[in-house]
């Protein structure tokens, strides 16, 4: 299967700031999941392989094309990005129709086009509103239906959940997942793993402008597990507790606070960590006020894989 997107070496930095390094990968038709902390350079990545910057060093190719500047390319290119870019006084008919005269479709198949990416994000009958009474959610679907409007062969979504309900993240999930079998490609970034996950098996991992890993979820997940958690728990009688937990071979460091009203468990085996926890809350009668995991984000894991 030929790659619909290579990059080689691309580059990109703002000043002394540093955006992606050195980046060379390819990416397959179907759906592709750009994981990383915020800050850690998706979308820099995202703007450079949809031409909408030049690096400072490197190659892009879309369908073996140079993408920069070569507008036939972006015709066949959706894109939604992280940052709402609106004019606000227009209603969502009206921003809808006028990127896809920008296109060059008739005016019949301007109206045709419109009116089936509002029904699918399910604006239709908000079309007619001014984007600045819009809530975030609504943004977030407007800017889904721009990106699919024109039919595009690829479709490009930076944090496409960003605001969007529960109900909402759903159905747009089985959207994208419903475009993997038309035989598009989808590229999608995000900086929560279950997001990702629920899309597509394929990810990306990247930490401070840098390809850190790729592969399957089970790679991915296996990377991600072997990060040892910290877990806080606040109760009645924390002293006690931590006495329990020092004889595991899964916990590797105890710290009991000084009020000895809460401890910090640390292991290297959550789920059987979280398995113990109600028998021993329950044979020792200690009552819990909280239970918390400090460290449980992207970032706090690819600062210990990247350390290691």
């Amino acid at each position: 299967m030929k790659p619909i997107v290579e990059t080689k070496n691309l580059s990109k930095w703002y000043g002394n700031v540093l955006g992606l390094s050195d980046v060379t990968l390819q990416i397959e038709p179907g759906i592709i999941g750009i994981l990383g902390p915020n800050g850690a350079g998706k979308s820099t990545f995202l703007k450079l392989i949809t031409g909408q910057i030049k690096p400072n060093i490197g190659t892009v190719r879309v369908k073996g094309q140079q993408i920069r500047n070569n507008y036939h390319l972006f015709s066949i290119i959706g894109f939604c990005p992280e940052r709402d870019f609106f004019y606000d006084e227009m209603t969502g008919w009206q921003f809808i129709t006028s990127l896809l005269k920008l296109h060059h479709f008739s005016s019949s198949e301007v109206g045709t086009r419109a009116q089936k990416a509002l029904e699918i994000v399910e604006l239709i009958d908000d079309k007619d509103r001014v984007i600045r009474s819009y809530s975030r959610g609504m943004r977030q679907r407007l800017k889904f239906a721009q990106a699919i409007a024109h039919d595009p062969e690829i479709i490009v979504l930076d944090e496409p959940l960003s605001g969007l309900d529960p109900l909402g993240r759903r159905k747009i999930i089985h959207l994208i997942k419903s475009y993997k079998g038309e035989g598009r490609t989808i590229i999608v970034s995000s900086h929560v793993l279950p997001e990702i996950e629920a899309m597509t098996k394929r990810i990306i991992l990247i930490h401070q402008g840098k390809i850190f890993a790729q592969g399957d979820i089970h790679y991915i997940r296996d990377l991600i597990d072997t990060h040892p958690h910290i877990i806080s728990i606040k109760c009645s009688n924390a002293r006690q507790l931590a006495s329990k937990f020092i004889q595991q071979d899964y916990v590797l460091k105890v710290h009991l606070s000084s009020s000895s009203n809460s401890l910090l468990i640390e292991t290297n085996n959550r789920d059987k960590l979280f398995s113990l926890l109600p028998s021993l809350f329950i044979e020792n009668k200690i009552e819990v006020d909280e239970i918390t995991s400090p460290d449980d984000n992207l970032q706090a894991v690819f600062d210990y894989l990247v350390g290691k």
